[in-house]
Formats: structure tokens, C-alpha cells, sequence
């Protein structure tokens, strides 16, 4: 059973725009929100000279273009942040972990710099910038557990703060059942238009190994061509023989962008995907029956 959590978020320089902690109820960790801007300020926060883990993160606004990612691990924050600034220029805000108590020591801080890069990598959300992957600390059971505990309310909080870096891109809904057939739509057309997906809370993701159609139609629209072209380009739409498929899950911004990638035309997505039973997606969203 999943409880509710109260979450306290703390404008620091008194602006939406600056820096922000975030505590969570009943933990003892904690989390900042700092513009890559307002990091020689922050002098003027003792606790960030301590250990800890730290994101740095570049969004993407272009639906086809991965962020950029660098998970770290120091035991002054401070000091590392200030270097990061000289010596790397992709990256715009940084969100840092420590605990409260003092209670993360270096073996804690490298295991939990491991999990989080793994993670990031299985979601493959982002462009991670480390070089190398970081390796994962040698440590008790009991510390494995406290420190998994520990990684959950950091997931948590990202989230929070509006970044998708650990999600998986195809959501499972806790509320249904688990991610089958049963809960997905799907698109059989002309041109060799063969899809499958499902809504989420970002918007629509499409089944890895859907078909593409080839060609589109004349009257095909132009953002979604240089959509379309981006995405074979970065090797998200891929030639197999006699045919183009998606390599892996892809999440557009709506199920009607969805389908005329699939479809290769204009289309409503919304009465394009349906589901084995014919309902629509318009009809499941409103909770309508057919």
C-alpha cells in the first residue's frame, strides 16, 4: 500500500527562477535546485560543503534531441560544483543530494552514484556525459538497504522538481494491470503502417519495433517530415529489409504526433489509435464505452 508524502520546497533567494531545497517527510536526506549561475554563491550554504551525489542537467526544448546528463559524487559538493563550472560548459542547473545527519559516507555516495547511472542508462532519457561508467562500492547489506531507501526518495524527489532523467518511458499504471496487450493501442494501415503504444502522463510512447510507413503522402506536414528525418537520422527509425521500424520506445508529445509518424499522413491520433476491442483512444480517455 503507497502512502501519501509531504514534500517542502524552499525558495532560497526568494525567486522561482533561483536556487530551491526540497525536503521530503520522515527523511533525513535533502535536495537542491541550483541554476549553474548561482553556484559561486554558494558559499553562503555550509551544509553543500559535505558529501553527496549531484546531477548536472542540460533540457532539450526539441522533441527529437536527448538532454544531457553527468551524474557525480564528492565529498564537498561545493568545491566540485565550482569546478564543474570551469571545466564543463553543456550543462544549465545542477540538483544535489546530502543527508541532514551527516550519515553518507564515501562508500554510500559511490554506491549511489553507480545506481543512478544505471538507472539513467536503462531509461535512456538523457545523453550521459560521463566517460565511464562510475563503479559500484563494496558495502554491508544493511547499508545497501538503508542506501536503496535512500535512492527511492532521491528518484522521488527528481521527479518533483520536473525532471523525467530516471523514468522509464514506458509507464506502467500501478492503478491497472501490469503493461499488456490488454492496455495498449494500435494502428494497421496502408504503406506498411503497423504500430503500437499507449498514453502517459507526458504524452504517447510508441512500441519499439513498430512499422513505419514508406512513403509518406504528398500532403505530408512539414514539421513532421523534419521530425520524421531526425529521427531516421539518429538511428530511432531504422531501414530493415523491405521495411523502416522503430528501434526502440520513443515518446511523442501526443498520440495524434504518434500516429502520422507511423501513419506517414495527417491523422487524428486520438480515433487513429485503437485498442484489440475497437475502442478508440478517445473513448478510453473520457471513459467512454463502445
Amino acid at each position: 500500500m503507497k502512502f501519501g508524502k509531504t514534500i517542502k520546497l524552499f525558495l532560497i533567494d526568494g525567486d522561482t527562477n533561483g536556487r530551491l531545497s526540497c525536503e521530503l517527510s520522515n527523511w533525513t536526506g535533502k535536495a537542491y535546485k541550483i541554476p549553474r549561475n548561482s553556484v559561486k554563491i554558494c558559499s553562503d550554504r555550509p551544509e553543500l560543503q559535505t558529501t553527496g551525489v549531484y546531477i548536472l542537467l542540460n533540457t532539450s526544448t526539441d522533441l527529437s534531441e536527448k538532454g544531457q546528463l553527468y551524474i557525480g559524487e564528492a565529498e564537498d559538493i561545493f568545491k566540485r560544483l565550482t569546478q564543474h563550472v570551469k571545466e564543463k560548459d553543456f550543462w544549465n542547473e545542477a540538483i544535489v543530494f546530502i543527508s541532514k545527519d551527516d550519515n553518507l559516507n564515501k562508500a554510500h555516495i559511490k554506491y549511489l552514484e553507480n545506481r543512478l547511472h544505471e538507472i539513467a542508462t536503462n531509461a535512456n532519457r538523457y545523453e550521459l556525459t560521463n566517460t565511464q561508467k562510475p563503479t559500484q562500492s563494496s558495502i554491508s547489506e544493511s547499508d545497501k538497504a538503508e542506501m536503496e531507501e535512500f535512492l527511492a526518495n532521491v528518484l522521488t524527489l527528481i521527479s518533483t522538481l520536473g525532471y523525467n532523467t530516471f523514468e522509464q518511458i514506458r509507464q506502467v499504471d500501478s492503478k491497472t494491470q501490469p503493461d499488456t496487450e490488454n492496455d495498449s493501442f494500435f494502428i494497421h494501415s496502408v504503406r506498411g503502417a503497423n504500430g503500437a503504444g499507449k498514453p502517459t502522463s507526458e504524452g504517447f510512447v510508441v512500441f519499439e519495433n513498430s512499422q513505419v510507413a514508406d512513403p509518406v503522402t504528398n500532403s505530408y506536414p512539414k514539421t513532421m517530415q523534419k521530425l520524421r528525418n531526425e529521427l531516421i537520422s539518429k538511428g530511432v527509425i531504422k531501414k530493415v529489409p523491405d521495411k523502416l521500424i522503430l528501434a526502440q520506445d520513443y515518446l511523442f508529445s501526443s498520440s495524434s504526433s504518434a500516429a502520422m509518424v507511423i501513419m506517414g499522413r495527417s491523422a487524428n491520433g486520438l480515433t487513429e489509435w485503437k485498442m484489440k476491442s475497437g475502442k478508440t483512444l478517445q473513448d478510453y480517455e473520457s471513459g467512454e464505452n463502445n
